[in-house]
């Protein structure tokens, strides 16, 4: 059984992407980020597949999109992150 691929939408200087990525590297979680601040155009994707939000991170675990650091933590929390992370892709 594979994982389902995340993706985050991140920035160099972003505290919350720091906590988004220490939390999934504990769960051993392999991240695609995607630099917005190197390319306007995947800032222009990671606002359409979002929903129109323009802060980052902005994360998807397989095709569902899962919001931001605070989200991915309420998340981690409740117990449904390892659950999404477990889903094949």
């Amino acid at each position: 059984m594979s994982a389902a691929p995340v993706v985050m939408y991140s920035t160099a200087f972003c505290g919350y992407c720091q906590r988004a990525r220490n939390l999934l590297e504990r769960k051993g979680v392999a991240v695609q980020e995607i630099k917005v601040d190197e390319d306007y155009r995947e800032r222009e994707t990671m606002m359409k597949r979002s929903g129109g939000r323009r802060t980052v991170p902005q994360i998807f675990i397989g095709e569902r999109h899962v919001g931001g650091y605070d989200d991915l933590a309420a998340l981690d929390r409740s117990g449904e992150l390892d659950a999404l992370l477990a889903q094949t892709s």
